[in-house]
């Protein structure tokens, strides 16, 4: 029996500690045991306590610079549901039009320079350090594939920075946006601007759908032993997202629930709990359902190993994520692993960039883009909506015209959990059971499965010296 530490996790937002205990089983070297671990404290919900409820919003996209138009968004629907306004038209597809091209930004950003490096040898194509892939296996993609994948790497860069262009179009700004307001959008909408938008949207959906799919399509028949592992826990949770009417009923990608083999078209965010046993929060702040949540602190807590809570749905582990939104939405029931996730996320950017084009045409320009609205005394609020890594909420409490309370569940927050106060492992400690780990000291089938949920945590920097070495830890034991 041997215990694996990947400390931190590195091609990821944020800082993650991986600890797996690999032993022979049928034959196989493989992973018995995992604890996924967030190892920073993040706290905007301490740091909101008392400020104007608009703040809200400009705070929590600093949770995250790669997603924090997804913030935005469901922080503004937070404060709408509290403050009791919803925007015009042109006000919610310009939401979709910023939300849309941060996808797709988060999308290309997570295949190609995050997760693909894990199967593709760098070595004599070009030189990346200090960003050389911290393992080199014998089964990762060499020679020429290895040569066009790190071209269409370097392609990829041109492509993230023209989404942003477009995203900041009706943004005003990016990566956070200063747009989005309860009631709307304060952008104005142009001629000038659709077109723009339109170029830059064109050249987009050119790459994704003749480049991007089809170097996913290239890599998973390259390792297609992928398709089996990392099945995790088998469910799904997806609140939602690309409001199609004013109230946020039709959804571009529904709400939804995938949970013990049904199908279930309802999430009530009362069913939601999060469980502190193993996280680094007072007991106080568990066993709680988010809308009266707490966050309070205990670094010193005995028996706990994360900064994340434990959200469950019904008591009952959900994974969050491309995979689950496609799959409740009935847009992929293909399978559930690592190249599922890879596979289900490509395709979402081409679904997404081809909404983009038809929300464009529905945009009138002189027509209003908000509606008035005042904080009220007292009030409570909800915004769920999808980040690109899953499942995103907000909620608030409004006492005195003051935030009272709040308290947000992230993506990562209910695939990177720990175990439960039920002994249940979170989703990415359990898709790492039984993955096969050929070399101890180079446990690269690790990173593919956690790599494959995309985690981001609180955003971080991870530091490397001039020589390429990583100031994280690594061992054996």
């Amino acid at each position: 029996m041997t215990t694996i530490k990947i400390d931190p996790v590195t091609r990821i937002e944020g800082h993650l500690d991986i600890e797996v205990v690999v032993e022979i089983v049928d034959g196989i070297q493989q992973v018995i045991d995992a604890k996924s671990s967030a190892t920073m404290f993040r706290g905007f919900e301490i740091i909101l306590k008392e400020r104007d409820p608009r703040d809200a919003t400009i705070y929590t996209q600093r949770i995250c610079g790669v997603c924090p138009v997804s913030h935005a968004m469901a922080s503004t629907l937070n404060l709408e549901s509290a403050f009791g306004v919803l925007p015009p038209d042109n006000g919610r597809i310009l939401r979709n039009l910023v939300l849309g091209a941060n996808f797709i930004m988060s999308h290309i950003l997570h295949f190609y320079h995050l997760a693909a490096l894990d199967f593709i040898n760098t070595e004599g194509v070009v030189d990346m350090s200090p960003w050389m892939p911290r393992y080199i296996t014998s089964d990762m993609v060499a020679g020429d594939t290895a040569a066009k994948l790190v071209g269409h790497y370097v392609q990829a860069l041109e492509m993230r920075r023209k989404s942003h262009q477009m995203g900041a179009i009706f943004g005003a700004k990016l990566p956070c946006t200063s747009t989005f307001v309860p009631g709307g959008c304060t952008e104005v909408v142009t001629a000038e601007k659709i077109s723009d938008f339109t170029t830059l949207l064109s050249k987009l959906r050119s790459f994704i759908d003749g480049t991007y799919v089809p170097d996913v399509q290239a890599v998973a028949g390259l390792f297609p032993e992928y398709y089996e592992i990392g099945h995790g826990c088998g469910n799904f949770i997806a609140y939602g997202v690309f409001d199609m009417d004013a109230a946020g009923v039709s959804k571009l990608l529904s709400r939804g629930r995938y949970t013990n083999g049904r199908t279930y078209y309802d999430v009530d965010p009362a069913q939601i709990t999060e469980y502190v046993e193993y996280s680094r929060f007072t007991p106080e702040s568990g066993n709680l359902p988010p809308e009266d949540g707490k966050t309070e602190p205990d670094i010193d807590k005995s028996g706990a190993y994360s900064w994340i809570k434990s959200p469950r749905y019904q008591n009952i582990v959900h994974e969050a994520g491309p995979l689950a939104r496609m799959w409740v939405n009935g847009d992929y029931t293909r399978g559930i692993s690592v190249l599922d996730r890879t596979a289900a996320r490509a395709l979402e950017c081409s679904k997404v960039a081809n909404a983009i084009d038809e929300w464009l045409v529905q945009l009138v320009v002189g027509d209003p883009m908000y509606e008035y609205c005042e904080i009220p005394e007292s009030a409570t609020g909800v915004g769920l909506t999808e980040a690109p890594r899953g499942a995103l909420g907000h909620w608030i409490d409004i006492s005195d015209s003051k935030i009272s309370r709040y308290q947000v569940v992230t993506p990562t927050a209910w695939n990177a959990s720990p175990r439960d106060d039920f002994e249940k492992r979170g989703p990415i400690e359990e898709a790492l059971i039984g993955t096969p780990v050929k070399e101890l000291d180079q446990p690269i089938e690790v990173l593919r499965v956690v790599h494959s949920f995309d985690p981001c945590i609180a955003c971080a920097v991870h530091l490397v010296n001039p020589e390429g070495q990583s100031l994280g830890k690594y061992r054996v034991a």
